[in-house]
């Protein structure tokens, strides 16, 4: 006879059950799981604690991956990882929870299983989707809400400064070695594969623009403003509760130079899952509400010459991965962003990085950069409207 198929919802629960029931050496009892949308081979559950006898929180949430692959952190579709990616959230919730309440995150850890795979973590609550409120039709509601993202990437950083050795010891200890955010690999491979792309679009890379995209790449492995960042920071990973902003899903979480976080926000949001219009004036005030609340750890960030140099190249950095993602014709690529549900086609998505990557470079000065940044654009846009 062929067996029957497992449901993951019934899994999950029982191996959360038992979970508990090991950590607080008497029978626990979880009931009524709601299904909270996991995507791929993730389920994610909230569950009633029905059976209590050590003062566990009313409710909490379930996260299991069913299977070893994941998908690469900045929803590129690039291809499937290992345990290690289940491995890194779990020590970076780890991290998070043993961080003081207020500079927390996001959830806190409960219990984990490496071998199921199984988190069991807080339940935030009622919570509104970032998403949702980056579509109100309030212009001045849409502000704040990205002016709350930009304070809580501050205060995250700023609360995680100099704690990367904390961090490396949790990875060790499951046999993870590495406490950068996972790009690395990818970085030296989009510095390497890139300038030929441009190539083909007939656009030559200039030796400055060479050397600035190396120093820009190791933003990832290096620097002075290294702070843990979940690192996949797309907007349906957000959600807003009655404590503020928290990030989810820390599959990818590691430490990194600060400045990526906030340049990400301001190059992909426009072109990722919320459609949003980001002023000039939006960004700007996006990145003067994050620099309050880093520049008493990083005080030379107060220098605005040294501020926009490291923006710069943190978004000349975003621009150079995503066109490594998004130019080549692969079929598993294309279909990994189908599924991520950018807003916009892969097409303008990238056309419009460089074209803020272009404004950025020329509003603080670096005119050869923006004319280059123009250069691939305009490439970029012709390329596409022939295909």
């Amino acid at each position: 006879m062929t067996a029957m198929l497992a449901d993951p919802i019934t899994e999950a629960v029982a191996a959360a059950t038992a979970l508990l029931t090991r950590r607080t050496g008497a029978p626990v009892t979880l009931a009524d799981p709601v299904d909270l949308g996991g995507s791929g081979r993730t389920v994610v559950l909230r569950v009633r604690v029905a059976e209590n006898p050590f003062l566990l929180p009313r409710t909490l949430v379930i996260k299991q991956v069913r299977e070893s692959a994941h998908e690469s952190p900045a929803r590129t579709g690039l291809g499937a990882g290992d345990d290690s990616a289940f491995v890194r959230e779990a020590a970076s919730y780890q991290f998070a929870t043993a961080l003081a309440t207020d500079s927390r995150p996001g959830p806190s850890l409960i219990a984990y299983d490496l071998t199921e795979r199984l988190l069991v973590l807080s339940d935030l609550g009622d919570s509104a989707p970032f998403t949702t409120l980056l579509g109100q039709p309030d212009p001045a509601a849409v502000t704040n809400s990205l002016m709350a993202l930009a304070q809580a990437l501050g205060r995250m950083h700023a609360a995680t400064v100099g704690r990367e050795e904390d961090f490396g010891a949790l990875l060790a200890r499951a046999g993870v070695t590495q406490t950068g955010a996972g790009l690395g690999d990818q970085v030296s491979a989009a510095e390497t594969a890139v300038p030929a792309l441009l190539a083909d679009l007939g656009v030559d890379v200039p030796p400055a623009v060479t050397d600035a995209v190396g120093r820009a790449g190791r933003l990832f492995g290096s620097g002075g403003l290294r702070a843990f960042s979940p690192s996949d920071l797309c907007p349906d990973n957000i959600i807003v509760n009655d404590e503020g902003v928290r990030f989810l899903d820390y599959e990818w979480g590691g430490f990194r130079d600060a400045t990526l976080d906030i340049a990400y926000t301001v190059m992909s949001y426009p072109g990722c899952l919320c459609r949003l219009e980001l002023s000039p004036e939006r960004a700007e005030a996006m990145v003067e509400a994050w620099r309050a609340e880093v520049v008493g750890m990083w005080p030379h960030l107060a220098d605005d010459a040294v501020l926009h140099a490291k923006l710069l190249d943190a978004q000349l950095i975003w621009a150079w991965l995503t066109t490594f993602w998004f130019v080549p014709d692969d079929d598993a690529r294309n279909a990994a962003l189908r599924r991520h549900n950018l807003s916009v086609p892969r097409s303008v998505a990238l056309t419009t990085r460089w074209t803020i990557l272009a404004d950025y470079a020329r509003s603080v000065g670096h005119v050869d950069l923006a004319d280059f940044a123009d250069d691939v654009r305009d490439a970029l846009g012709s390329r596409w409207a022939t295909s």
